[in-house]
């Protein structure tokens, strides 16, 4: 299977190593190239792999399945549903080096970066991104177009809510619940619900 990335900057480079090293075991798995609005990488390549065209540029695209490597979670939402809209498939990366447990559902689109973990009855929604070394644990349910960054540790029985980013270093305590469209800042430490489109910060993290 082809992938092509949407998105060639740094995120969309990491994308291009999970898919690399996930081809190392699955010979069958390869790169197409980047996909890209800007319209000075077109035709150059960036980490090794062509820059197609952009986003008009879609239904010619000789690829399989795409993945949407945009960090911005609205951002990648829509461009998930217009690459959906156009008959084009969504594919779901895991580098080698994640761990996740069989009886986990991942959704269309998602990718799991090295270091990852995903525990027994995890339910991970589409589009979303578990990146470098972060864990989620047992029956925890994490939305749509979520990004849960680096180093975060979500306990088990955690709801969060679609679009919601999770930053670096945070930690969600067990059973807790964040709504949709929240932002968690980088290190702080949730020990209570979070309501919808809520910024929370610091150690507890609290409302700013």
């Amino acid at each position: 299977m082809k992938i092509a990335i949407v998105g060639a900057g740094g995120h969309g480079q990491v994308v291009a190593d999970i898919i690399r090293a996930s081809a190392r075991a699955c010979p069958e798995l390869s790169l197409a190239g980047f996909i890209d609005d800007r319209h000075e990488l077109e035709g150059t390549f960036v980490a090794g792999a062509p820059v197609l065209g952009g986003l008009p540029d879609l239904a010619r695209v000789d690829a399989d399945a795409f993945v949407i490597a945009i960090g911005d979670n609205a951002t990648r939402a829509q461009i998930a549903a217009n690459v959906c809209a156009s008959g084009r498939r969504l594919a779901t990366v895991r580098h080698p080096h994640a761990s996740i447990a069989a009886d986990a559902c991942i959704g269309d689109g998602t990718m799991i970066s090295a270091g990852a973990i995903v525990v027994t009855a995890a339910h991970i929604g589409r589009s979303a991104i578990l990146n470098t070394g972060c864990t989620v644990d047992h029956h925890c349910q994490i939305g749509d177009y979520v990004h849960v960054a680096p180093g975060v540790h979500v306990g088990g029985e955690v709801s969060i809510g679609e679009r919601t980013l999770v930053g670096i270093g945070a930690v969600v305590a067990p059973r807790c619940r964040i709504g949709a469209g929240c932002t968690i800042g980088a290190g702080a430490v949730v020990i209570r619900d979070v309501p919808d489109h809520t910024t929370v910060v610091g150690v507890p993290a609290r409302p700013i």
